[in-house]
């Protein structure tokens, strides 16, 4: 028989649905049916270690959701609080030169109230235009004065130098008389009233 034969019988076997590598198989394709068989006896294995390979990833999903939903609520977090500086910013940006001025507006108030009986002084006039126009400003970049004369005392907004004596009609407790005006910025205290406080 001549090799040319001998490789037509060869794939014959394999190729023909009668003689599809049964015994005696020559072709050396039998081993490859042996090692499907042995992949299918492994089936239930691999089963096992795809569900245990599921599970653990399942549970990757479920560490790295929560690691997204964390790092969103803290970016936002982030957001708000530089809102809220720049808010602030806005808002207080004067403050120390604010309170760098307020010891000119309390020196014209001291010289208007020094010349309060000379009206007609051209000084005095002058005076008193710059210490409007000063106040006015004060007013428009958000800061009113703290004028409590009367009022109850307030730890957070008065600051008491003295207890006297409560005078006829002011009750205990009340400011009776204020030695220089405190100053509010935006609601913060800029600087808290100087007062005397009537004694119970």
């Amino acid at each position: 028989m001549t090799q040319n034969q001998e490789e037509k019988e060869v794939k014959s076997c394999c190729q023909g649905e009668e003689n599809a590598c049964g015994e005696g198989c020559t072709c050396g394709a039998e081993g490859e049916h042996a090692a499907e068989g042995q992949a299918e006896a492994a089936t239930p294995d691999t089963v096992e270690t795809l569900q245990t390979a599921l599970k653990l990833a399942e549970a990757k999903v479920i560490e790295h959701y929560d690691l997204y939903v964390r790092a969103m609520a803290e970016l936002e977090n982030t957001r708000r609080r530089a809102s809220e500086e720049v808010q602030k910013a806005h808002k207080f940006g004067i403050e120390k030169f604010a309170e760098n001025l307020l010891p000119v507006v309390d020196s014209l108030e001291k010289a208007l109230e020094v010349t309060k009986d000379d009206q007609d002084n051209p000084m005095r006039e002058g005076m008193l235009a710059t210490y409007r126009q000063l106040v006015h400003a004060l007013d428009v970049s958000g800061m009113k004065p703290i004028d409590p004369k009367g009022e109850a005392f307030d730890p957070h907004k008065h600051q008491a130098i003295a207890m006297v004596p409560a005078p006829e009609g002011v009750a205990a407790g009340n400011v009776v008389e204020v030695f220089q005006r405190g100053w509010l910025i935006s609601e913060r205290v800029l600087r808290p009233a100087m007062v005397s406080v009537a004694q119970g």
